[in-house]
C-alpha cells in the first residue's frame, strides 16, 4: 500500500512541477538543464523499480 502512495505522490509532483518548470523556465536558467533532461525518466522509473523489488524482498 505504501508504495502506491508513494507512485501517486511522484505522478501528483510531476503534474504540477513540469508546468511549472516549463513555464520559468527562461526566468531562473534551466536551459542548461535540457541536456539533462534524456535522464531523469529513464533514472526515475529505475529508482522506483529498485524500491518496488526491495519492498517485495523485505515483507
Amino acid at each position: 500500500m505504501n508504495i502506491i502512495v508513494i507512485l501517486v505522490c511522484l505522478v501528483i509532483a510531476l503534474v504540477v512541477l513540469i508546468p511549472l518548470l516549463e513555464k520559468y523556465n527562461s526566468k531562473i536558467g534551466l536551459n542548461k538543464m535540457e541536456k539533462y533532461s534524456k535522464y531523469i525518466i529513464p533514472l526515475a522509473m529505475a529508482g522506483i523499480v529498485v524500491n518496488m523489488i526491495y519492498s517485495m524482498v523485505q515483507g
